[in-house]
C-alpha cells in the first residue's frame, strides 16, 4: 500500500504499459500530462526526489518524475538517484530520462536534441549500485542506453516532424558548477560530445535493475572554450526553453506500441 493509501498493485496495473518520464531541468513539470494521481512511495533508499505523478500524455500513460524535486530544488549530486530508480522499476518496464547538456561536439548547437548512444562517468562520491553490501552483481554496460527506447524515441520524433541526433556520447560531470576550459578539452579527447551532471549513475542503476533505459537531452549552451562568450544563465534559459518544446513533442508522440518488445 502506498502512503495515499491506492493499492500497489492497482498502481502497477495501471501502468503496465506507461512510459517513465524523468524531468531534468526544465521538465520540472510535464505540461500536457492529465495527471491522475500522485504515489509517495516508500523506497528501501529512502525517499524520492518527487512524487511519482501518473496520467496520460495525449493516449499514453506515463508515470513521471522531477529528478530535481518539485520546485527544482535538488543538486545533481544530491539526487537519491538510488530510491529514484528503484521507485520507477516498481511501476515501470521503460523509461526516458530528459537531460539540459552542453554541446562539445560542433554541431550540437544551442537548442538541438540529441539521443545519446554513449556515456563516459567522471562522477564521484555518488552511491552507484544497488549491489554494494552482500549481494554483488557485474552489470554488461557495453551498450549504456537500451536500443529499444533509442529506436522508440527516433520514431517519436520523426513522427512529430522533430529533429534529433540519434547518436553521441554523454560526458557525466560532477557539478553543480560548470566546467573549465581544460575539463571540456580533456573530455573532447576522451571522446565526449556532450557534458551534464546527471547521467549517471542514474543509467547504470536503471541497467541494474534490468529497466529499458534512454535519455533525449536538450544542448542549453555550448560547453567551456566552445562558444564565443561567456556561458550566462539568461541564454541557458532561453536555449532551454526552445530545446524543450521540442522534447514535449517527442514524448507527446511516444506510445506504449514504440516499446512492445519490452
Amino acid at each position: 500500500m502506498s502512503e495515499d493509501g491506492v493499492n500497489d498493485q492497482s498502481f502497477a496495473h495501471a501502468a503496465a504499459n506507461a512510459w517513465g518520464i524523468i524531468g531534468g531541468t526544465g521538465l520540472d513539470q510535464l505540461d500536457g500530462l492529465r495527471v491522475e494521481r500522485e504515489e509517495l512511495m516508500d523506497t528501501p533508499y529512502g525517499a524520492t526526489s518527487a512524487p511519482l505523478v501518473y496520467g496520460h500524455l495525449g493516449s499514453t500513460p506515463m508515470v513521471f518524475l522531477a529528478r530535481h524535486g518539485t520546485e527544482h530544488h535538488i543538486a545533481p549530486h544530491r539526487i537519491n538517484y538510488r530510491a529514484n530508480i528503484w521507485a520507477l522499476a516498481q511501476r515501470v518496464k521503460k523509461v526516458v530520462a530528459v537531460a539540459a547538456v552542453g554541446g562539445i561536439r560542433a554541431e550540437f548547437a544551442p537548442r538541438e536534441v540529441i539521443i545519446p548512444d554513449q556515456i563516459i562517468d567522471y562522477t564521484y562520491g555518488r552511491e552507484h549500485t544497488f549491489f554494494d553490501a552482500e549481494e554483488l552483481k557485474h552489470i554488461d554496460f557495453t551498450a549504456p542506453y537500451a536500443q529499444s527506447v533509442r529506436q522508440a524515441l527516433m520514431a517519436a520524433a520523426s513522427g512529430a516532424n522533430a529533429r534529433v541526433y540519434a547518436y553521441g556520447c554523454y560526458g557525466a560531470t560532477q557539478g553543480p558548477r560548470l566546467e573549465t576550459t581544460a575539463e571540456i578539452n580533456r573530455m573532447e579527447r576522451d571522446g565526449c560530445d556532450l557534458v551534464g551532471m546527471t547521467g549517471m549513475p542514474e543509467a547504470a542503476l536503471a541497467r541494474e535493475l534490468e529497466l529499458a533505459y534512454g535519455c533525449c537531452a536538450v544542448v542549453v549552451n555550448e560547453a567551456a572554450g566552445r562558444g564565443p562568450d561567456v556561458i550566462t544563465m539568461d541564454d541557458i534559459g532561453a536555449h532551454l526553453a526552445a530545446g524543450m518544446s521540442v522534447v514535449r513533442r517527442v514524448l507527446a508522440a511516444l506510445s506504449p506500441a514504440n516499446c512492445s518488445d519490452l
